[in-house]
C-alpha cells in the first residue's frame, strides 16, 4: 500500500506540475520576484533606519552623561576648596560611575555604528542587484512576448494551435457530412431510377403491385364479355347497329 500511495502521489505531483507549468506566464513570475526584492531592499531600509535611531539616541545619553562628568568634576574642584573633603569624594565617585556608563555607552554606539555601515553597503548591493535584476526582467519580457507573437503567427499561418485546430476539425466534419449527403442522394436516384420507390400516389390506397395488375385483368375480361354479348345481339338479327351520337358541334355526314 505505501508503494502505491507513493506511485499515486508521484503522478498526483506530475499532473499538478503541468498544469502549473501551462498556467504560469514568465512575465507574471519575474514581476513577482522582482516585487519581492522591492520588499527585501525596503525591509533593509527599514533596519538602517531602526539602527541610526538607536545610534542617535544612545549618542544623546551620552552627551548627557559627558556634561555630568564634567559638572561632578566641577562640584569636586568646590567642594575640595572650601574644605569639604567629603563632598569632592562624593562627587568624584560620582564621576567615576558616570564614566563607567559613559564608556559602555560609547562602545554601543560604536557597535551601532557598525551595523549601520554593514546594513548601509548590503543595501547599497542590494539595489544594484535589483536594478541589475528589473533590467533583465524587461529584456526577457521583451523576448518572450517577441517569441509568443511569433509562435502565434506561425501557427496561425500553419494552421495548427488549438483554435486552427478547432477550425479544421469542423471544416473536416462539414466535408464529411457533405460527402454522407452526397452519397445518399446518388443512392436515392439510383434506387428511384430501378423502380423501387413506388408511386407516391399509390401510397394511400393499400394496393400493391400484384392488386394492380389483377385489377386490370378483372377489367379487361368484363369489357371483352361485353363486346361478344354486342356480337351476339347483332348476329340474332336485331337490326342495323345504332349510330354513334354525335358530339356537339359536331355536323352529320352528307
Amino acid at each position: 500500500m505505501a508503494g502505491l500511495a507513493g506511485r499515486m502521489s508521484t503522478v498526483i505531483k506530475a499532473k499538478i506540475s503541468k498544469a502549473l507549468d501551462r498556467a504560469e506566464d514568465p512575465s507574471e513570475t519575474l514581476d513577482y520576484g522582482y516585487n519581492k526584492q522591492l520588499e527585501l531592499l525596503q525591509n533593509v531600509k527599514k533596519g538602517i533606519a531602526d539602527v541610526t535611531t538607536s545610534k542617535k539616541r544612545l549618542q544623546m545619553q551620552s552627551d548627557k552623561l559627558e556634561q555630568q562628568v564634567v559638572k561632578l568634576d566641577t562640584q569636586a574642584r568646590q567642594a575640595l576648596s572650601q574644605g569639604r573633603e567629603d563632598l569632592a569624594r562624593a562627587a568624584l565617585e560620582r564621576k567615576t560611575v558616570t564614566q563607567t556608563e559613559l564608556q559602555s555607552l560609547d562602545q554601543q554606539v560604536q557597535e551601532l555604528q557598525r551595523q549601520q555601515e554593514a546594513l548601509t553597503d548590503n543595501e547599497k548591493k542590494l539595489r544594484a542587484k535589483i536594478e541589475a535584476f528589473r533590467t533583465k526582467k524587461e529584456v526577457i519580457k521583451a523576448q518572450y512576448s517577441a517569441a509568443e507573437a511569433q509562435v502565434k503567427i506561425s501557427e496561425a499561418a500553419n494552421g495548427v494551435g488549438e483554435q486552427m485546430a478547432d477550425l479544421g476539425l469542423a471544416i473536416q466534419r462539414a466535408e464529411d457530412k457533405t460527402e454522407q449527403m452526397k452519397a445518399r442522394a446518388s443512392a436515392v436516384e439510383e434506387l428511384e431510377a430501378a423502380g423501387t420507390f413506388e408511386d407516391l400516389t399509390q401510397l394511400g390506397s393499400g394496393q400493391d403491385e400484384i392488386d394492380r395488375e389483377l385489377a386490370q385483368l378483372g377489367a379487361g375480361a368484363q369489357v371483352d364479355d361485353e363486346l361478344a354479348k354486342m356480337k351476339a345481339e347483332l348476329g340474332s338479327g336485331g337490326g342495323d347497329a345504332p349510330a354513334l351520337e354525335q358530339g356537339d358541334g359536331e355536323k352529320p355526314a352528307s
